[in-house]
């Protein structure tokens, strides 16, 4: 897993700028999801919702600092309790007491208590959040250098590399446990900004050939606001806006090889990948510079559309591309029919397993994401609705019509039908009247 990587900065996507050899590789013999959603467009609720196969209004996480109760049913949790050593490596970004969330075993990452689940009795530190500079800032300091997710993710690397070492072989004590099943996370930081390359042959190399939008007209939209706009040539320049999404891109090459390295050392330790079920994904996306907009936290397709890929090919076959609308909250009840392990109830989670196999009949083809308690947006077919609370105008996307999502086509009488049955699903789901 990555963070903030939109699913269109992939070789295997299309992309013929990017250079991902890894995931493309996987991609290659896998089923490629090419319409899979995050559950929340921001880092906290998403991979909360991911882990509990829930909404963010089910799970009660639905904006940032905000965590999952503790004890909740996470699908390490559950894979755990029919024997799985559940190993996370990296970022989680839990910020309540259970830091743990079900895995057995954890390795780096971060590991921060929220100032709001502390005692009373306990002196209550800044909230660190009050101090994040604007993403302006971010734009301009964009360049070559070895930044803190660059950093980090080399420690869950090396920690990820040193536990299968452990688990499988254990040269120096003999205690390895083969026979125990190994549910396996690897969660890096990068592409997430700072946007910084560390290494500053990729950057070069990007400098001169990545896509911007910098001329691009924004859809206008209230929505649009919030601090993330970066607008050419007043806020930044054109030029560094590129330096930007080059340095993103080059994250994304060195995100890409160190999911090489734990692949290499999966082979190392004797282990055959094609019996191994490979997931990758990340848990949102990020604007980098489209409709004006920096970061994530917006519904349109680069912040809240994700890559997914699956890779099992002695259980699954593969080499499919998968267009249903899928969520990242679809993954837990999916690892649990591949393991045959028994779902838990109460799970917004539908099993991919028959997309996975080449059956979509009978596919309900609905993607929801949720964002701050008051914001909708909900995928079917090619439409995407959005609301955003009272006094906000409704947004409608057809995306085969319009897939720089720029016309609201929310008041077109072609699909009066279609916006009735949204506004229906968005009141079962509990948003405004």
């Amino acid at each position: 897993m990555s963070d903030e990587h939109r699913a269109d900065v992939t070789g295997y996507a299309g992309n013929a700028v990017v250079r991902t050899p890894v995931l493309d590789r996987l991609a290659a013999d896998g089923t490629v999801f090419t319409n899979a959603y995050t559950p929340a467009p921001i880092c906290v609720p998403a991979r909360q919702s991911m882990m509990a196969g829930q909404f963010p209004r089910t799970t009660g996480c639905e904006r940032y600092g905000e965590d999952l109760a503790p004890g909740h049913m996470t699908f390490a949790r559950r894979l755990a309790q029919y024997g799985y050593a559940t190993v996370a490596c990296g970022k989680l970004h839990h910020t309540g007491p259970d830091q743990m969330q079900g895995w057995t075993a954890r390795v780096g990452g971060d590991v921060t208590v929220d100032a709001r689940h502390l005692p009373d009795r306990v002196v209550k530190p800044t909230n660190p959040i009050g101090h994040k500079w604007p993403i302006v800032k971010e734009v301009q300091r964009a360049g070559a250098g070895r930044g803190p997710s660059a950093v980090a993710d080399e420690y869950t690397v090396v920690g990820a590399i040193d536990y299968l070492t452990r688990h499988f072989v254990d040269p120096f004590y003999d205690r390895a446990i083969p026979e125990q099943p190994l549910l396996l996370k690897v969660s890096l930081n990068e592409p997430h900004y700072p946007f910084l390359a560390e290494d500053p042959q990729r950057f070069a190399y990007y400098l001169p050939r990545v896509p911007t939008y910098a001329g691009q007209q924004p859809f206008d939209h209230p929505f649009l606001g919030g601090g993330l706009r970066v607008v050419a040539g007043t806020d930044a320049s054109e030029r560094e806006i590129r330096r930007a999404t080059a340095a993103y891109y080059a994250m994304v090459e060195s995100m890409d090889a160190r999911l090489g390295r734990v692949i290499d050392a999966l082979h190392h330790v004797g282990q055959d990948l094609d019996e191994w079920i490979v997931i990758y994904t990340a848990d949102h996306g990020e604007m980098l510079g489209e409709h004006g907009v920096f970061e994530k936290q917006k519904f349109f397709e680069g912040s809240v559309r994700v890559p997914l890929l699956v890779r099992w090919p002695a259980g699954l076959g593969g080499g499919r591309t998968v267009r249903q609308n899928v969520s990242l909250c679809d993954l837990f009840a999916t690892l649990c029919e591949l393991t045959g392990v028994p779902a838990p109830s109460g799970l917004d989670s539908r099993s991919l397993v028959p997309l996975l196999r080449g059956d979509a009949h009978g596919w309900d083809d609905e993607a929801v994401s949720q964002y701050n308690g008051k914001n909708l947006m909900i995928k079917r077919g090619a439409l995407k609705y959005q609301h955003y609370g009272p006094g906000l105008p409704e947004v409608l996307f057809d995306l085969d019509m319009d897939p720089g999502e720029t016309r609201n086509v929310i008041d077109d009488p072609q699909h009066k039908d279609a916006v009735e049955l949204f506004r229906r699903r968005r009141r079962e789901l509990a948003f405004g009247g």
